[in-house]
């Protein structure tokens, strides 16, 4: 009971750090595709305007998750840390590259070091969750044994299905900060630039659905008991993730964008408890449940209260810093094609 309760707090967290993080991943790969300094230029600012009061909040979740994981389930912690070294190396330098380098572009005036710095965001913000990707992708597919660096360091992480993960996970935070971006530009006045990540959410929802499809061929031939998982147990939020996916581009046409906010979201959430749903009770697929990998009771109990009062301070804060900032700071312009 205890081990599931840290679950649930587990996977609140890497919900929330997909949702939030991801969409300032996904905030860096339209920069990075933002165009020129000159044509650009009003792009980046609204991008930067979006992210920069609330980046550094949103990785809070993936400190969050290393120390449950760490705490609740130290042996999971111990095989995943030991035998994907390589992606999650590639991940931290990715954090630290991206958020230096979105501070620094902020606060130098020569044009060449701006436009260093932002190719480092922008490349840092495409390739960090690309391998955050692979991770959940060798996880998913059970190629990470119980031990101290009992798994393949390059095959564990470099498979098909891990690269799917990868891919995925770039066109959903891609596919977020569209539709995040979306609603900021309408919410400022920004009518032109509504509807230029409108076109862009439009796309990149397109192409991730195909890409999901796609990849339902991937995991029969590559993790037949992630397919499995997904077909029986997660078909439930599966198809779920599928209406909440074309409910969103049906907003996208209509302009919706407060309510497209939340089905984009559920449909981003609905996929990733499907994971979940289908691989449990193993925390390791194929290899351990989540009873038999946890840490002692009295561990358990003491980290159950902790992340209840935790959970009871942060949540609160963090509702209030997103209020603050998503507070309209003019009349919002009727967006139409015609702009």
């Amino acid at each position: 009971m205890l081990a599931n309760i840290v679950l649930g707090f587990l996977w609140g967290g890497i919900t929330a750090y997909v949702l939030l993080a991801g969409a300032d991943f996904g905030a860096g790969f339209w920069d990075l595709l933002a165009g020129s300094d000159t044509t650009g230029a009003d792009k980046r600012r609204r991008i930067a305007a979006s992210i920069g009061p609330v980046w550094e909040a949103n990785h809070v979740w993936l400190i969050f998750a290393l120390v449950v994981t760490w705490t609740g389930f130290p042996a999971v912690f111990a095989a995943i840390g030991s035998t994907l070294y390589i992606p999650l190396t590639a991940v931290a330098f990715g954090v630290i590259l991206r958020g230096s380098a979105f501070a620094f572009r902020g606060a130098v005036s020569e044009l060449s070091l701006q436009r260093a710095f932002g190719a480092a965001f922008a490349a840092s913000s495409v390739l960090t969750p690309f391998f955050l990707g692979t991770v959940a992708g060798a996880i998913a597919s059970g190629r990470v044994p119980l031990g101290i660096a009992q798994g393949n360091v390059i095959t564990s992480w470099f498979n098909p299905t891990s690269i799917l993960g990868g891919i995925l996970a770039v066109e959903v935070s891609a596919y977020l900060a569209a539709v995040y971006l979306t609603r900021d530009a309408e919410r400022a006045g920004e009518a032109e630039l509504a509807l230029y990540f409108r076109r862009r959410a439009l796309i990149m929802g397109v192409i991730t659905g195909i890409t999901a499809g796609l990849g339902i061929l991937v995991l029969h031939s590559d993790a037949p008991v992630l397919f499995s998982g997904l077909t029986h147990d997660g078909l439930p939020l599966v198809l779920a993730s599928i209406l909440f996916g074309g409910l969103s581009l049906v907003l996208l046409l209509l302009r919706s964008f407060v309510a497209l906010r939340v089905t984009a979201a559920l449909a981003v959430v609905a996929v990733l408890w499907a994971w979940g749903v289908g691989q449990y009770p193993d925390i390791l697929s194929r290899v351990t449940t989540v009873s038999a990998a946890a840490a002692p009771d009295q561990t358990l109990r003491f980290l159950v209260v902790s992340l209840s009062i935790g959970t009871a301070i942060l949540i609160p804060s963090l509702v209030l810093l997103y209020s603050l900032f998503q507070a309209a700071p003019a009349k919002p312009s009727r967006v139409s094609e015609g702009h």
